[in-house]
This record gives structure tokens, sequence and C-alpha cells, in this order.
């Protein structure tokens, strides 16, 4: 097997490739960003009174849209502006729909992510280094996610975690049967922490080891079935996993960052396994942060 080396080229120096041609690689392929299953809803966006918007994507299954903006070599001031004012006209004009600034760049810069860090957590902003690299005649792209969008605070330190409730309130709100389906997942959880409990708040039940949340699965129990939101990272292989497996998958709660699966009376024991592993995974993604 022969060995290929690739050669990284500045686009920014380049004498034929621009930043019209980086932008039409993306629409023609969106995915290539890393942003998951999303579409090209507009390309050159005409701004009232503040130019041009490169790229307005949103995701396939949720009404997450996202304004990107593209520039060749280091972020700049003027760049990070120009992303944060057209972010902001987007979400003025659409407020049907949830909103990222998305900034692509060939170099994000430790000053670029200095400026950002004071307002981390008031605007959802994205930051993703791309990389031009050569073999032969052909030209790749490759695009990496050098500071993703920051929630804006876990379901745990939301300030309904104060309204505890009780498993009499949530067996009025549901069914005693649908509430006993927590129980199997709570069960389905001890066998990696045999620690966890259930807690019940007012708008969900979620987990707790020794007084304190562990949320990384919570469950809201209805009438004929209970909603089962494991907190994991939105990508087309889980979908295709837990969609292949049989579940019944909702909409992503990208808010969140929760996967969101309907299980009727009896699909627990029967997708076992599948849930397990969903259990396991969001229980050590939990563990990372």
């Amino acid at each position: 097997m022969e060995f290929a080396k690739f050669e990284k080229i500045s686009l920014r120096n380049h004498p034929e490739l621009n930043e019209r041609w980086v932008q039409d690689r993306i629409a023609e392929d969106p995915s290539i960003l890393g942003l998951g299953d999303v579409i090209l809803k507009d390309k050159e966006r005409i701004q009232p009174r503040a130019g041009r918007l490169d790229l307005l994507l949103q995701e396939a299954e949720s009404s997450r849209r996202y304004e990107v903006e593209i520039q060749l070599g280091g972020t700049d001031e003027s760049h990070i502006i120009r992303t944060i004012e057209y972010w902001d006209i987007e979400r003025k004009r659409y407020p049907q729909y949830e909103h990222t600034a998305v900034i692509v760049a060939e170099d994000i810069t430790s000053r670029f992510l200095n400026v950002v860090s004071l307002f981390n957590g008031v605007i959802p902003l994205m930051a993703i280094q791309m990389n031009a690299l050569k073999i032969g005649n052909q030209i790749g792209l490759v695009f990496t996610t050098v500071l993703d969008q920051v929630s804006l605070g876990l379901v745990d330190e939301d300030e309904e975690v104060q309204e505890a409730t009780d498993r009499t309130y949530w067996e009025t709100r549901g069914t005693k049967k649908t509430v006993a389906m927590a129980d199997e997942l709570l069960d389905l959880a001890k066998q990696f922490d045999g620690s966890l409990e259930l807690k019940y708040n007012k708008f969900y039940i979620g987990l707790a080891k020794n007084g304190q949340p562990r949320n990384f699965v919570i469950v809201r129990p209805k009438k004929g079935f209970i909603r089962f939101e494991p907190r994991l990272k939105n990508s087309p292989e889980t979908t295709e996993k837990l969609e292949s497996a049989g579940l019944d998958v909702m909409d992503y709660d990208t808010t969140w960052g929760r996967y969101r699966i309907r299980l009727k009376p009896g699909e627990i024991e029967k997708h076992k396994e599948i849930l397990s592993s969903v259990v396991k995974e969001a229980s050590g993604a939990l563990g990372d942060e």
C-alpha cells in the first residue's frame, strides 16, 4: 500500500482559489463542516444595511439555523463583529428558529478565543478551523470544530430543579404504568452506578447520586408512553443506530443536547440491549465534561 503525503496550503495566498471557491464547496455538501445533517438555505444572503451572509444552513430535522461566515487566513476583530451582526439580524427577523453564529477560518487565533470567552454562554457561537490539503493536483478541505457553542446551563442547574415533587405527582400526570417504566430505566442506569436513584422534579424525572443531580438521562412519563431523553451529541450515526433498532426517535432537542425517544409499555425490555448501550454512552459523556 502506497503512502500518500498531503501538503498543507494557504488559501489566503493561493493565486486561484479564494473565499468564493470555499463557499461553493461547502454549499455543494454542507455536511463537510461537521454540523450534522444540515441543508443549504441560502448563499450570499443580503442583510439589510449590513452586507451579505456567506451561508445560511439549517438542520434537516429541527429548527436550528447556522449563520456561517468564511474567512481565509486568521480571524480578526472585524470578522467577529460581522459574524455576530449577521447572526443578530437573522434571529430578530426569524425568531421562530434557533440561531447559531459560525466562524470558519484557516487560523483560529488565541486572541480570537480570548475575545469570544468574554461573551461565551450569551451568544451561541462556534469556531471551525479550515485546513486545505493538496495531494497531486487534488485539493481537499478538512474542518475541525475548535469552539463549540456553549450551553446556557444544564438541566441540573436550572431553577426547575428546586421544584421537587413526588411519585404521586407523576402518576397523576402520567399513569402508574408509565411511571413504573422510569423504574425500569433506572435499573439500566444502575448497571453502571448502583447508587443512582430517581429524583422527581416538576418538569421531568431525573437521576441523582447522593442527593446531587446526575441527569445524563431524564424521563417524562405521559398517559400512554414515557419519553426517554439521554444527553448525547446529535450525530447521523447515533440516529441511524437508534432507528435501525426500531426505536421511535422524535426530534432532537438542540437546546439541551438530548435525544428524545418515545417508549411504550413493554418496549424497555424489548429494546433492553440498545437502551443499556445508550445509557452507558450518556453516562460516559457526562463524565467527560
